[in-house]
């Protein structure tokens, strides 16, 4: 049995022990459940970077500025902003925002939440997508202006993700409490947190925006996908997240429930621990990626509109140049790479992965990777752990991972820079060249001097193979009937974008 073979067969045993949906009931009621693949790893926002912790403390805390449902950068805390200088933006900020706390929001909020997620002694997984900025000031009780190391132009769509924290709370509780009792300015507030179980909002009725249509929401851990899908079809949940394109179909003949589906600025892709044998060879990273059937995986498994893409970056994101042909699938010429690399190629290698990640794609691509002779193990854990094991020294770090990226921020910056420049603590590879062209892309004001800075990048990394795009990520949700959202290209879950259908 080939890997195609194994994935039909295992999803007709997964569509058999699906039950009959119940009929379509009307759903007004105010509480929103929502299953997720894990429990958030992290509420505060500043503390990790992974879609089950951003599902919710989204939610909970107000960004420095946000995104429509179209995709344009709209105000939030930030009411407008002006350029002073090459590396200086001023930004008045909203005198109407007030913490869950009943605090008001300042500038001093603005300037404690960036100087604690720049602070390297703090740590924070997004650190590389801030390290920009060298200074935050406040120059009047709303107003703030933010100093970058050198004209930045990607600032803007980075502060859509940066959720702005009280200080005022932090100092008094801590880092830990924080994390487990948030209290943020959002359009929810943090209710109770039950650890692997799941975590519950209520309504903000003094938001200053718009209100949600809610009084409480629920996210819970469920991490088995077919539950997931039972729990939407027997309406004990009303929004899923993570369902594959089998689940899509099944959902388009239940009367109560719908797939809704994105693409999405989120790039599938397989990266190399390229600092560690055999893996240092860069005829063995491109054996590995001539063995991936990427046509097979998005015709043969995902099936939900996804791309084959050659870049590190999506269609949906700035940066996208759309010249750089993926590699093809040629397992004869991996095994003939394979087999001048030597006795090395055969090390044994593991393969990182999370259930959070469709398990059908690890399992094919570890078949793939075993039919051309390599010696591949999957070691799954859950999301915490990878999320630390990624971020570990390059020794430390596993050889092989499947991800899919997505920095909230729809530029290339967000992704390739974390994923490839030295200076990262999520990268596996270190060159002068690409780290030169990598600052330039996120340095340079002119559009037209970025995008040629990230096609030669595009090119230099199909060239030497740090790592392997695969294909731009359609993420699959399902919703009840009723439920009135338009899921993002940047997956921010907004909870008051949502309504029950009238």
């Amino acid at each position: 049995m080939d890997w195609r073979q194994g994935l039909v067969a295992a999803a007709l045993s997964v569509a058999a022990g699906l039950a009959v949906a119940p009929p379509a009931m009307a759903q007004t009621k105010d509480t929103l459940t929502i299953d997720l693949v894990n429990e958030p790893s992290s509420l505060d926002p500043q503390g990790q970077w992974n879609p089950d912790s951003y599902y919710v403390y989204r939610n909970v805390f107000d960004n420095m500025v946000t995104r429509d449902n179209d995709g344009t950068i709209v105000p939030q805390v930030a009411t407008e902003w002006e350029q002073v200088s090459d590396t200086e933006v001023k930004f008045t900020l909203r005198d109407d925002i007030v913490f869950h706390d009943g605090e008001p929001l300042t500038a001093e909020d603005v300037v404690y939440t960036i100087e604690r997620i720049t602070d390297p002694e703090f740590a924070s997984p997004q650190l590389g997508q801030f390290n920009k900025i060298v200074k935050a000031e406040a120059t009047g009780e709303h107003e703030v202006v933010l100093t970058t190391d050198g004209p930045y132009p990607v600032l803007l769509p980075q502060l859509v993700k940066l959720s702005i924290i009280p200080k005022h709370v932090v100092e008094e509780v801590g880092d830990d409490a924080f994390n487990a009792g948030p209290v943020g300015s959002g359009p929810y507030a943090f209710d109770t947190w039950q650890r692997g179980v799941s975590v519950t909002l209520k309504r903000n009725d003094d938001y200053w925006g718009d209100k949600g249509a809610f009084g409480t929401v629920v996210f819970r851990a469920v991490p088995d996908g077919a539950t997931r899908l039972a729990d939407l079809q027997s309406g004990a949940a009303d929004v899923v997240v993570t369902l594959d394109s089998d689940q899509a179909k099944q959902l388009e003949s239940y009367p109560n429930a719908k797939p809704l589906i994105v693409q999405t600025e989120r790039v599938g892709y397989f990266a190399l621990n390229s600092t560690k044998p055999p893996l240092d060879d860069p005829k063995m990273r491109l054996a590995i990626a001539l063995a991936i059937d990427k046509e097979g995986i998005v015709e043969g498994i995902l099936q939900g509109g996804e791309k084959v893409v050659g870049e590190l970056v999506a269609p949906a994101s700035f940066g996208y140049v759309g010249e750089v042909e993926a590699f093809p699938y040629d397992p004869e010429q991996a095994k003939a790479l394979i087999a001048e690399v030597g006795d090395v190629a055969q090390t044994p290698m593991k393969l990182a992965t999370s259930p959070v990640f469709d398990q059908k794609i690890v399992q094919a691509i570890q078949q793939m990777l075993t039919d051309v002779g390599l010696d591949v193990e999957i070691e799954m854990t859950d999301m915490a752990t990878w999320l630390k094991n990624q971020q570990v020294s390059n020794e430390e770090a596993p050889m092989l991972t499947f991800s899919r990226w997505s920095c909230a921020c729809q530029d290339a910056d967000g992704i390739m820079f974390s994923l490839l420049h030295s200076s990262s603590n999520w990268s596996r590879y270190s060159d002068p060249e690409i780290d030169a062209l990598l600052e330039k892309g996120r340095s340079a004001l002119e559009d037209g001097d970025r995008l040629e800075a990230y096609g030669k990048l595009h090119e230099l990394v199909k060239e030497d193979v740090p790592i392997i795009p695969l294909y731009q990520a359609a993420i699959i949700y399902g919703g009840a009937a009723g439920l009135d959202w338009q899921p993002t290209a940047n997956e921010s879950m907004f909870l008051n974008r949502m309504s029950w259908s009238e």
